[in-house]
């Protein structure tokens, strides 16, 4: 967990996020695995929220900027139902940052906690912008936009039709 602040700098831009206070942050960089609107029963128990914006990167990608030691800011936790996943929070406001799949050793951040600018539009968008809509028949809500729908994740799943 501990990667330096140089971790992938070589890959391209540097994309900051943190979570609500500042106490905690990351960086990732290269292109995402997986850039997509989850709305899985998970994230939205976990968030409170119909859906998210998940962003899955390589390991090596990412990499916590805040000052070390790394851990001193953050709870971890996991849940029941996917103990190999492991979630990072900020030990002063509480909000969940990042989470690390051990089975796929992918880091997930979230879209709306990155980096923005002076009108509140997030830095990089094109990079990041999500491409479908995943779990979308446990969804909360209809989206009416051009994205895929998808059972599970974009692509490894049914693509949901609808009429």
């Amino acid at each position: 967990m501990s990667h330096s602040e140089d971790a992938g700098s070589e890959f391209g831009d540097v994309i900051q996020g943190s979570c609500y206070c500042g106490g905690v942050s990351y960086a990732v960089t290269g292109d995402p695995v997986l850039s997509a609107f989850c709305h899985c029963t998970n994230c939205q128990r976990l968030t409170g929220c119909p859906f998210v914006h998940t962003i899955h990167y390589d390991w090596p990608e990412f990499a916590w900027t805040h000052p070390e030691p790394y851990i001193s800011r953050l709870n971890s936790y996991s849940i029941p139902s996917k103990p190999w996943k492991i979630r990072y929070r900020c030990t002063k406001c509480g909000c969940t940052v990042a989470s690390h799949n051990s089975r796929t050793n992918h880091w997930s951040v979230w879209g709306a906690q990155l980096e923005r600018d002076e009108s509140g539009k997030i830095l990089n968008w094109e990079k990041v912008k999500p491409t479908a809509h995943i779990f979308y028949e446990t969804r909360m809500l209809d989206v009416n936009d051009t994205l895929g729908k998808w059972e599970g994740y974009e692509d490894k799943s049914e693509r949901i039709v609808l009429q």
